[in-house]
C-alpha cells in the first residue's frame, strides 16, 4: 500500500523572499520556486496590479508552514560523533526530471544520498563503540541487580 499524503497550500517564510507565498505555491504545485517568481512578477507587470493584491491577500490568508525538524526517540547525546548527521538522515531527496520541476539534479541528489549514508554509517559506528565499551557493560550489570 502506498501512503497518501494530502498537500496543503501554505506559505513558507523560511524559503521565501518577502512572505513565502511563492515558495509555498511552488512546493504545492511541484514547480521550481524561481519559475513561480518569474510568472508572478510577469503577472504584476502585465495585470495592472491584480497580482499585487492577490499576493498581499495570500500573505494574510495562507497559514505559515509549521514543520519543525524534531528528533524522536533513541539515544541522543549532543557530544556523540553522529549527532551532526542526525538532521541529514531524515531529509528526503527529490530528483527532478524536467527543468521546471522542483527537486535536485541527479548529481546533487547522488551526493546528498551518499552524505546521508555516510551519516548513518557514522551513527552506527558510534552506537557500536558505545555497546562494546566497558561503560555499557557496567550499566548493564547494574541494571541486572
Amino acid at each position: 500500500m502506498t501512503k497518501q499524503t494530502s498537500k496543503k497550500l501554505m506559505r513558507i517564510p523560511s524559503k521565501g523572499k518577502v512572505a513565502g507565498v511563492c515558495a509555498g505555491l511552488a512546493e504545492f504545485t511541484g514547480i521550481e520556486t524561481w519559475l513561480i517568481r518569474v510568472i508572478w512578477f510577469s503577472g504584476i507587470i502585465f495585470s495592472g496590479g491584480f497580482f499585487i493584491v492577490a499576493y498581499i491577500a495570500a500573505w494574510f490568508i495562507l497559514d505559515k508552514d509549521g514543520s519543525v525538524s524534531r528528533r524522536e526517540g533513541g539515544f541522543q547525546a549532543e557530544s556523540a560523533p553522529w549527532a551532526k548527521f542526525e538532521n541529514e538522515i531524515d531529509k528526503a531527496v527529490h530528483v527532478k526530471r524536467n527543468v521546471y520541476q522542483s527537486g535536485e539534479p541527479p548529481v546533487q541528489a547522488f551526493r546528498d544520498i551518499k552524505r546521508q549514508f555516510d551519516g548513518i554509517e557514522q551513527r552506527i559506528r558510534g552506537i557500536e563503540t558505545y555497546v562494546t565499551s566497558n561503560e555499557f557493560t557496567l550499566k548493564r550489570e547494574i541494571n541486572k541487580l
